[in-house]
């Protein structure tokens, strides 16, 4: 499993229009093959910063697949005009060396 995680600086004033569009957005990355589950959470010291994480089966479901589809272009469409600057989006995997007590 792989976790893409992606803070958005969404402009200022621009919050509750972000927030709809994301909604609608939701419903394109949902569908999308192996894609699990995804969270946005705002941020408490800059409210027009949110962070986004989005669980995927693989990395190439993300940034092959979806980033590849026509799905993509309608979730570009619905939200990229909202940041600035564009954010950085990472990949995370679990390390296996790490064994919680």
């Amino acid at each position: 499993m792989i976790l893409e995680a992606a803070i958005l600086p969404v402009i200022a004033g621009k919050n509750a229009e972000f927030e709809a569009a994301f909604q609608q957005a939701s419903s394109i990355i949902s569908s999308m093959k192996g894609y699990i589950s995804h969270e946005l959470q705002v941020c408490l010291e800059d409210s027009n910063k949110y962070l986004l994480l989005v669980h995927w089966e693989t990395l190439e479901d993300h940034t092959v697949g979806f980033r590849g589809s026509a799905e993509y272009q309608e979730w570009r469409t619905l939200l990229h005009h909202f940041y600035d600057p564009f954010p950085v989006v990472e990949h995370y995997t679990v390390n296996q060396s790490y064994k919680p007590q």
